[in-house]
Protein backbone atom coordinates (compact mmCIF):
# COMPACT_ATOMS: atom_id res chain seq x y z
CA UNK A 1 0.00 0.00 0.00
CA UNK A 2 1.31 3.51 -0.84
CA UNK A 3 1.86 5.48 2.06
CA UNK A 4 -0.54 7.60 3.43
CA UNK A 5 -0.40 11.62 2.46
CA UNK A 6 0.61 14.45 5.06
CA UNK A 7 -1.84 16.72 4.66
CA UNK A 8 -5.90 16.76 2.89
CA UNK A 9 -8.42 18.89 3.32
CA UNK A 10 -11.09 20.08 5.24
CA UNK A 11 -13.82 21.95 6.46
CA UNK A 12 -14.05 24.64 9.40
CA UNK A 13 -16.14 27.05 10.33
CA UNK A 14 -14.59 30.50 11.07
CA UNK A 15 -16.68 31.96 13.40
CA UNK A 16 -19.84 31.59 14.65
CA UNK A 17 -23.04 32.06 12.38
CA UNK A 18 -24.80 31.51 8.80
CA UNK A 19 -23.09 29.30 5.90
CA UNK A 20 -21.34 32.07 5.29
CA UNK A 21 -18.64 31.07 8.05
CA UNK A 22 -18.21 27.64 6.28
CA UNK A 23 -14.38 27.77 4.74
CA UNK A 24 -12.32 25.02 3.25
CA UNK A 25 -8.82 24.69 4.05
CA UNK A 26 -5.39 22.38 3.95
CA UNK A 27 -4.55 20.23 7.38
CA UNK A 28 -2.60 17.30 8.94
CA UNK A 29 -4.06 13.87 7.95
CA UNK A 30 -4.74 13.08 11.86
CA UNK A 31 -2.58 11.08 14.01
CA UNK A 32 -3.53 7.94 15.09
CA UNK A 33 -4.88 7.17 18.42
CA UNK A 34 -5.38 3.96 20.46
CA UNK A 35 -8.59 2.03 19.83
CA UNK A 36 -9.25 3.92 16.68
CA UNK A 37 -9.11 3.94 13.03
CA UNK A 38 -8.19 6.17 10.33
CA UNK A 39 -10.76 6.33 7.54
CA UNK A 40 -10.39 7.49 4.42
CA UNK A 41 -13.61 9.26 3.76
CA UNK A 42 -15.39 8.78 0.61
CA UNK A 43 -18.71 10.42 2.03
CA UNK A 44 -19.76 12.60 5.89
CA UNK A 45 -23.43 12.87 5.96
CA UNK A 46 -25.06 15.94 7.29
CA UNK A 47 -26.95 16.86 10.11
CA UNK A 48 -28.70 19.32 11.81
CA UNK A 49 -26.71 19.27 15.02
CA UNK A 50 -23.42 20.17 11.89
CA UNK A 51 -26.06 23.66 11.37
CA UNK A 52 -25.99 24.42 15.34
CA UNK A 53 -22.23 23.86 16.00
CA UNK A 54 -22.06 26.16 13.20
CA UNK A 55 -23.81 28.86 15.07
CA UNK A 56 -21.49 28.33 18.01
CA UNK A 57 -24.53 26.51 20.07
CA UNK A 58 -23.16 22.71 19.95
CA UNK A 59 -19.22 22.51 20.63
CA UNK A 60 -17.51 19.45 20.37
CA UNK A 61 -16.90 17.08 23.51
CA UNK A 62 -13.75 17.55 24.63
CA UNK A 63 -11.17 15.77 22.95
CA UNK A 64 -12.61 15.72 19.70
CA UNK A 65 -12.36 17.65 16.43
CA UNK A 66 -13.46 20.92 15.51
CA UNK A 67 -14.24 20.09 12.27
CA UNK A 68 -17.77 18.93 11.53
CA UNK A 69 -19.27 15.74 10.94
CA UNK A 70 -20.95 13.18 12.82
CA UNK A 71 -21.11 10.19 10.59
CA UNK A 72 -19.12 8.68 7.75
CA UNK A 73 -18.52 6.00 5.17
CA UNK A 74 -15.14 4.74 3.93
CA UNK A 75 -12.23 2.98 4.06
CA UNK A 76 -10.27 1.88 6.50
CA UNK A 77 -6.20 3.04 5.92
CA UNK A 78 -4.40 2.78 9.46
CA UNK A 79 -5.30 0.87 12.78
CA UNK A 80 -4.63 2.20 15.95
CA UNK A 81 -3.47 0.09 18.76
CA UNK A 82 -5.74 -2.29 20.67
CA UNK A 83 -7.73 -2.53 17.56
CA UNK A 84 -9.44 -5.69 16.51
CA UNK A 85 -12.15 -7.44 14.19
CA UNK A 86 -11.00 -4.67 11.49
CA UNK A 87 -8.40 -4.36 8.76
CA UNK A 88 -7.03 -2.50 6.57
CA UNK A 89 -8.89 -1.82 3.30
CA UNK A 90 -12.45 -2.88 5.15
CA UNK A 91 -15.40 -0.73 3.60
CA UNK A 92 -17.21 0.58 6.44
CA UNK A 93 -19.33 3.67 7.74
CA UNK A 94 -18.81 5.12 11.25
CA UNK A 95 -20.65 7.16 13.84
CA UNK A 96 -17.86 9.89 14.60
CA UNK A 97 -17.57 12.07 16.92
CA UNK A 98 -16.49 14.88 15.04
CA UNK A 99 -14.26 15.20 12.15
CA UNK A 100 -16.04 13.90 9.28
CA UNK A 101 -16.05 17.10 6.73
CA UNK A 102 -12.31 16.10 5.61
CA UNK A 103 -10.85 13.60 3.57
CA UNK A 104 -9.38 11.57 6.00
CA UNK A 105 -11.48 11.09 9.72
CA UNK A 106 -10.41 9.09 12.90
CA UNK A 107 -13.15 6.68 14.21
CA UNK A 108 -13.54 4.70 17.47
CA UNK A 109 -13.02 1.44 16.34
CA UNK A 110 -16.51 -0.36 17.97
CA UNK A 111 -18.39 2.70 16.30
CA UNK A 112 -17.14 0.90 12.92
CA UNK A 113 -19.99 -1.20 10.81
CA UNK A 114 -19.64 -3.04 7.48
CA UNK A 115 -21.04 -0.94 4.50
CA UNK A 116 -24.12 -2.70 3.57
CA UNK A 117 -23.78 -4.97 0.91
CA UNK A 118 -26.52 -3.03 -1.64
CA UNK A 119 -25.39 0.73 -0.69
CA UNK A 120 -23.20 2.77 -2.12
CA UNK A 121 -20.64 4.56 0.12
CA UNK A 122 -22.67 8.25 -0.63
CA UNK A 123 -25.77 5.92 0.72
CA UNK A 124 -23.92 4.53 3.58
CA UNK A 125 -22.60 7.73 4.69
CA UNK A 126 -26.50 8.97 5.56
CA UNK A 127 -26.55 5.67 8.04
CA UNK A 128 -24.91 6.16 11.32
CA UNK A 129 -26.31 9.27 12.97
CA UNK A 130 -29.84 8.64 11.87
CA UNK A 131 -30.00 4.94 12.82
CA UNK A 132 -28.32 5.46 15.94
CA UNK A 133 -30.61 8.18 17.09
CA UNK A 134 -33.98 6.09 15.72
CA UNK A 135 -33.06 2.87 16.98
CA UNK A 136 -32.11 4.05 20.36
CA UNK A 137 -34.40 6.21 20.71
CA UNK A 138 -37.55 4.72 19.29
CA UNK A 139 -36.76 1.19 20.24
CA UNK A 140 -34.75 1.43 23.62
CA UNK A 141 -36.20 4.78 25.43
CA UNK A 142 -39.12 4.70 23.68
CA UNK A 143 -39.96 0.98 24.20
CA UNK A 144 -41.71 0.44 20.50
CA UNK A 145 -43.25 -2.78 20.51
CA UNK A 146 -44.85 -4.88 17.16
CA UNK A 147 -48.53 -3.82 17.10
CA UNK A 148 -48.04 -0.60 18.66
CA UNK A 149 -48.61 3.05 17.06
CA UNK A 150 -45.92 4.98 16.32
CA UNK A 151 -46.03 8.94 15.42
CA UNK A 152 -42.51 10.56 13.92
CA UNK A 153 -42.70 14.70 13.25
CA UNK A 154 -40.72 15.48 10.52
CA UNK A 155 -41.31 12.17 8.49
CA UNK A 156 -39.68 13.46 5.38
CA UNK A 157 -36.61 14.19 7.30
CA UNK A 158 -33.04 12.07 7.39
CA UNK A 159 -34.63 10.98 10.82
CA UNK A 160 -38.05 10.77 9.89
CA UNK A 161 -37.22 8.69 6.81
CA UNK A 162 -35.25 6.13 9.05
CA UNK A 163 -37.88 6.10 11.64
CA UNK A 164 -40.92 5.49 9.18
CA UNK A 165 -38.75 2.32 7.68
CA UNK A 166 -37.34 0.87 10.99
CA UNK A 167 -41.19 0.77 12.88
CA UNK A 168 -42.67 -0.26 10.39
CA UNK A 169 -40.47 -3.12 9.57
CA UNK A 170 -40.23 -4.05 13.27
CA UNK A 171 -44.78 -4.07 13.30
CA UNK A 172 -45.74 -0.69 14.03
CA UNK A 173 -48.41 1.36 12.79
CA UNK A 174 -46.94 4.81 11.28
CA UNK A 175 -47.88 7.74 11.51
CA UNK A 176 -46.12 11.05 10.62
CA UNK A 177 -46.60 14.61 9.62
CA UNK A 178 -44.94 16.68 6.58
CA UNK A 179 -44.80 19.77 5.53
CA UNK A 180 -46.49 20.04 2.14
CA UNK A 181 -47.93 17.42 -0.36
CA UNK A 182 -45.11 15.72 -2.07
CA UNK A 183 -43.77 15.22 1.59
CA UNK A 184 -46.78 13.61 2.53
CA UNK A 185 -46.49 11.32 -0.74
CA UNK A 186 -42.96 10.70 0.09
CA UNK A 187 -43.22 9.27 3.37
CA UNK A 188 -46.13 7.44 2.01
CA UNK A 189 -43.92 5.51 -0.02
CA UNK A 190 -41.46 4.73 2.63
CA UNK A 191 -44.59 2.70 4.77
CA UNK A 192 -45.70 5.42 6.44
CA UNK A 193 -49.85 4.26 6.76
CA UNK A 194 -50.90 8.00 7.55
CA UNK A 195 -49.07 11.19 6.56
CA UNK A 196 -50.35 14.46 7.91
CA UNK A 197 -49.96 17.87 6.17
CA UNK A 198 -49.53 19.70 9.09
CA UNK A 199 -49.85 22.89 7.23
CA UNK A 200 -53.28 22.41 6.27
CA UNK A 201 -54.56 19.16 8.84
CA UNK A 202 -54.44 19.25 12.68
CA UNK A 203 -51.86 16.53 13.74
CA UNK A 204 -53.93 16.08 17.33
CA UNK A 205 -57.10 16.32 15.38
CA UNK A 206 -55.77 13.74 12.95
CA UNK A 207 -54.27 11.34 15.17
CA UNK A 208 -57.48 11.09 17.93
CA UNK A 209 -59.79 10.68 14.81
CA UNK A 210 -57.78 7.93 13.41
CA UNK A 211 -57.16 5.94 16.93
CA UNK A 212 -60.89 6.18 17.91
CA UNK A 213 -59.91 8.88 20.08
CA UNK A 214 -57.13 6.49 21.88
CA UNK A 215 -54.16 8.27 20.94
CA UNK A 216 -50.55 6.75 19.95
CA UNK A 217 -48.10 4.60 21.61
CA UNK A 218 -44.76 6.47 21.00
CA UNK A 219 -44.20 9.72 19.64
CA UNK A 220 -40.72 10.91 18.30
CA UNK A 221 -40.36 14.53 18.41
CA UNK A 222 -37.88 17.26 16.59
CA UNK A 223 -39.92 20.35 17.00
CA UNK A 224 -40.77 20.94 20.37
CA UNK A 225 -42.51 24.35 21.64
CA UNK A 226 -45.92 24.30 20.54
CA UNK A 227 -45.94 20.76 20.26
CA UNK A 228 -45.07 19.51 23.14
CA UNK A 229 -48.48 20.35 24.57
CA UNK A 230 -49.88 18.62 21.55
CA UNK A 231 -48.15 15.72 21.74
CA UNK A 232 -49.27 14.84 25.48
CA UNK A 233 -52.91 15.00 24.01
CA UNK A 234 -52.47 12.82 20.95
CA UNK A 235 -50.38 10.13 22.95
CA UNK A 236 -52.37 7.27 24.50
CA UNK A 237 -52.51 5.47 28.15
CA UNK A 238 -49.05 4.24 28.94
CA UNK A 239 -47.88 6.68 25.97
CA UNK A 240 -44.12 7.50 25.42
CA UNK A 241 -42.90 11.06 24.28
CA UNK A 242 -39.08 11.00 23.03
CA UNK A 243 -37.56 14.25 22.25
CA UNK A 244 -34.58 14.62 20.45
CA UNK A 245 -34.37 18.24 19.28
CA UNK A 246 -36.14 21.34 19.94
CA UNK A 247 -36.47 22.96 16.45
CA UNK A 248 -38.95 25.46 17.32
CA UNK A 249 -37.84 26.02 21.05
CA UNK A 250 -37.28 23.67 24.73
CA UNK A 251 -39.68 26.25 26.52
CA UNK A 252 -42.82 26.92 26.44
CA UNK A 253 -45.71 28.90 29.00
CA UNK A 254 -48.60 27.19 31.01
CA UNK A 255 -47.90 23.32 30.37
CA UNK A 256 -49.66 21.60 32.08
CA UNK A 257 -48.44 18.10 33.03
CA UNK A 258 -51.93 16.63 34.69
CA UNK A 259 -52.22 14.47 31.45
CA UNK A 260 -48.79 12.71 32.82
CA UNK A 261 -50.34 11.29 35.85
CA UNK A 262 -53.94 10.75 34.17
CA UNK A 263 -52.48 8.85 31.15
CA UNK A 264 -49.49 7.69 33.14
CA UNK A 265 -47.48 8.85 30.52
CA UNK A 266 -43.34 8.74 29.91
CA UNK A 267 -41.36 11.97 28.89
CA UNK A 268 -38.02 10.79 28.06
CA UNK A 269 -35.38 11.96 25.50
CA UNK A 270 -31.65 12.40 24.77
CA UNK A 271 -28.51 13.36 22.91
CA UNK A 272 -26.34 10.82 21.06
CA UNK A 273 -22.76 13.11 20.58
CA UNK A 274 -21.41 13.16 24.36
CA UNK A 275 -22.63 9.62 25.33
CA UNK A 276 -19.72 7.58 26.33
CA UNK A 277 -18.01 5.36 24.35
CA UNK A 278 -19.41 1.94 25.51
CA UNK A 279 -23.20 3.13 25.14
CA UNK A 280 -22.65 4.05 21.52
CA UNK A 281 -20.96 0.60 21.03
CA UNK A 282 -23.98 -1.37 22.61
CA UNK A 283 -25.90 0.87 20.14
CA UNK A 284 -24.03 -0.18 17.41
CA UNK A 285 -23.81 -3.64 18.07
CA UNK A 286 -27.99 -3.96 18.44
CA UNK A 287 -27.81 -2.20 15.06
CA UNK A 288 -25.03 -4.80 13.73
CA UNK A 289 -27.86 -7.62 14.98
CA UNK A 290 -31.29 -6.03 14.37
CA UNK A 291 -30.58 -3.28 11.65
CA UNK A 292 -28.10 -4.43 9.14
CA UNK A 293 -29.92 -7.34 7.76
CA UNK A 294 -32.46 -5.22 6.89
CA UNK A 295 -29.83 -3.01 5.07
CA UNK A 296 -27.70 -5.83 3.64
CA UNK A 297 -31.42 -7.33 2.13
CA UNK A 298 -32.61 -3.91 1.20
CA UNK A 299 -35.68 -3.63 3.15
CA UNK A 300 -34.82 -0.45 4.18
CA UNK A 301 -31.96 2.06 3.11
CA UNK A 302 -31.02 5.38 3.70
CA UNK A 303 -33.01 7.76 1.14
CA UNK A 304 -30.37 10.24 -0.28
CA UNK A 305 -32.16 13.39 -1.68
CA UNK A 306 -28.33 15.03 -2.78
CA UNK A 307 -24.84 15.03 -2.70
CA UNK A 308 -22.67 17.77 -2.89
CA UNK A 309 -18.41 17.87 -3.47
CA UNK A 310 -16.54 19.07 -0.08
CA UNK A 311 -16.06 22.25 -1.15
CA UNK A 312 -19.93 23.02 -1.46
CA UNK A 313 -20.47 22.61 1.88
CA UNK A 314 -21.95 25.70 2.68
CA UNK A 315 -24.86 25.24 -0.42
CA UNK A 316 -25.60 21.84 1.54
CA UNK A 317 -26.02 23.77 4.88
CA UNK A 318 -27.92 25.92 2.90
CA UNK A 319 -30.42 23.05 1.45
CA UNK A 320 -30.33 21.58 5.10
CA UNK A 321 -31.54 25.11 6.74
CA UNK A 322 -34.41 25.37 3.77
CA UNK A 323 -35.95 22.29 4.90
CA UNK A 324 -36.64 21.73 1.50
CA UNK A 325 -34.95 18.33 1.29
CA UNK A 326 -36.57 14.57 1.35
CA UNK A 327 -34.03 12.44 2.66
CA UNK A 328 -30.36 12.78 3.64
CA UNK A 329 -27.72 15.44 2.24
CA UNK A 330 -24.26 14.10 1.67
CA UNK A 331 -20.60 15.84 0.88
CA UNK A 332 -18.24 13.82 -1.22
CA UNK A 333 -14.73 14.26 -0.46
CA UNK A 334 -13.95 13.56 -4.54
CA UNK A 335 -10.86 11.39 -3.61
Amino acid sequence: MSALPQKMREIFFDGAGGPEVIKLREAPVPALKAGKVLVEVAAAGINRPDCIQRMGLYPPPPGESDVPGLEIAGKIVALGENVEGLKIGDEICALVGSGGYADFCLADAPLCLPRPKPLNPAEAAGIPETFFTVYDNVFTRGALKPGETFLVHGGSSGIGSTAIQLAKSFGAKVFTTAGSAEKVDFCKSLGADVAINYRDQDFLSEVKALTGKKGVDVILDMVGGPYLQKNLSALAPDGRLVQIAFLQGSKVKDFDFMSVMLKRLTLTGSTLRARPLAVKAAIAQALREKVWPLLDSGAVKPILHATFPLEQARAAHELMESSGHMGKIVLLTGR
